[in-house]
């Protein structure tokens, strides 16, 4: 019974194993962590160096905190637009990745 049950072990172990390489999940486990670090450094890069110079435009401050008062709604304008700045942002640093890496591909695209 335990030689059944260590056989089943190492059965599982084997599984999980080919699991993590078909599927590729380490490398997706990396993209993801150099996903998240990228966001921060976007977030900072919009937040410490672009959005000074639209704030001497915006009068009133930090952007950031502008609200739309809409009787008892409050909409955070000023959040929104940093955030569709950064999703840009990143949609233009992933654009250019992704054209300069299929740059030498060869393959037929459909």
């Amino acid at each position: 019974m335990a030689e059944e049950k260590k056989e089943e072990t190492k059965g599982l172990v084997k599984e999980f194993m080919d699991f993590l390489m078909k599927y590729q999940v380490i490398g997706l486990a990396v993209a993801f962590i150099i996903g998240a670090a990228a966001t921060k450094m976007v977030t900072a890069t919009v937040a410490d160096i672009i959005m000074p110079f639209i704030a001497v435009i915006i009068p009133g401050g930090d952007w950031r905190l502008s609200v739309l008062q809409l009787g008892p709604v409050k909409l955070l304008v000023g959040d929104f637009v940093g955030a569709i700045i950064d999703f840009m942002i990143i949609a233009l640093v992933v654009f250019l990745v992704v054209k300069f890496m299929m740059k030498g591909d060869t393959t037929k695209k459909i």
